[in-house]
């Protein structure tokens, strides 16, 4: 038996205990020391099988190798768990019965097909929505909110509909799915009002599903069925054991796994550093249009009672916008506290769009006063360069 100062399950995959049947391929990590004392990560590809014992210093892994060499892993400090999401299972009649598509399945498509419907008008659906669409075929976008790209500001999410619909798209929001099926190779979807679709395809990328089922939580005190693990600033989630990730609700992206990797392998090895903080958590869905924001919308600084002053820009009228001309259309938006003097949100919708947004995520997450990046001087003519249109509309 070899031992590692922890067992790191690492990727978005499906991991069973060793008291369940199927384990599930995967990749895991083991973090060790070197003789200097410094962390080492050895990556281990195969078959794992992860088994919680009390306490979870005691917890094992077993790796089964390409080859077909066993290994067993005892954790001297403890497991980090990062198991991502599975697409979710929606309960539409007559769906599971048919070959629809999830994110997995699409990325692999070698024919394209002649139509296609998409159900979800979140990041997976509007990116996918536009790369079929200017591969030529026939999408038709539904979503259930009263817009796509829900989260995003109001006005954000409008460019990038008006851009999908400038690609040919059909996009139908607050709409309410009644039925799905699939006959002699054609999916029809039944609309709650009656409205049918048909399309060669259908791609549903709407809901996640945490891995956290098959994982043993129970044994360490934890809810499978839960939707997230609750953490504390360091990612610990109980004596010995981490999660990092999606599982974690602090959002579904690679960059928040990464970020609280560092500070859970610093806890781990019992590091000093800063803690976590999401106040300025920065997204981007890269359409094009690319649309991103980072920490507060303004209705969510509303909801939390601040004092909130908003400034816009069409990003289209500034200079470099006129320059750029067509696909040029977009949208700054900044949302400040008015009582600190500081922003605590900002969306961009344009071109680069996620390159501008760097500069306002900066500015959220140090607390820059606006004061301080209006006498800023920003260089002519780029994208970025609006950012002091959209502040000097602050009010």
């Amino acid at each position: 038996m070899r031992r590692a100062l922890v067992v790191l399950l690492l990727l978005p995959v499906l991991l069973a205990p060793a008291l369940t049947a199927g384990p599930a391929s995967a990749h895991a990590a083991l973090v060790g020391t070197d003789p200097a004392d410094e962390a080492v990560v050895e990556e281990v590809p195969g078959t794992v099988t992860l088994e919680f014992n009390e306490p979870v210093t005691r917890s094992e892994l077993v790796l089964t190798a390409p080859d077909g060499s066993v290994s067993t892993f005892r954790a001297s400090r403890g497991v980090v768990l990062n198991p991502g999401t599975r697409p979710a299972r929606l309960p539409i009649e007559g769906l599971a019965d048919t070959p629809y598509w999830t994110n997995r399945e699409v990325v692999q498509v070698t024919d394209l097909p002649g139509s296609l419907i998409v159900i979800g008008g979140g990041p997976i659906g509007a990116e996918i929505t536009q790369v079929m669409a200017r591969f030529g075929v026939r999408v038709t976008l539904l979503e259930a909110g009263p817009r796509i790209l829900g989260p995003l500001e109001p006005e954000a999410s409008s460019v990038v509909a008006d851009a999908l619909v400038a690609d040919g798209v059909r996009v139908m929001a607050g709409v309410e799915i009644a039925s799905v099926t699939h006959t002699d190779g054609t999916f029809t979807v039944t609309l709650g009002d009656g409205q049918v679709v048909h399309s060669d395809r259908l791609l549903v990328a709407a809901g996640r599903t945490p891995n956290l089922d098959d994982l043993g939580l129970e044994t360490v005190g934890l809810d499978p069925t839960a939707r997230t693990i609750e953490v504390d600033e360091r990612l610990r989630a109980g004596e010995g054991l981490w999660a990092i990730g999606d599982v974690t609700g602090h959002g579904a992206f690679t960059h928040v796994s990464m970020y609280q990797s560092t500070i859970a392998l610093r806890d781990v090895l019992g590091e000093d550093g800063p803690p976590a903080s999401y106040h300025a958590l920065p997204h981007v869905t890269f359409t094009d249009p690319e649309a991103g924001g980072v920490g507060l919308t303004e209705q969510q600084a509303r909801d939390r009672g601040l004092s909130v002053r908003v400034g816009t820009t069409p990003l289209e009228q500034s200079s470099r916008g006129w320059l750029h001309g067509p696909g040029g259309a977009g949208v700054i938006k900044v949302v400040e506290d008015a009582d600190r003097g500081v922003l605590v949100g900002a969306t961009v919708v344009g071109p680069a769009g996620g390159e501008i947004l760097g500069h306002l995520a900066l500015a959220v997450h140090a607390e820059v006063p606006v004061a301080t990046l209006r006498s800023m001087i920003y260089a002519y003519p780029t994208f970025h360069r609006a950012i002091e249109s959209a502040l000097d509309d602050l009010a």
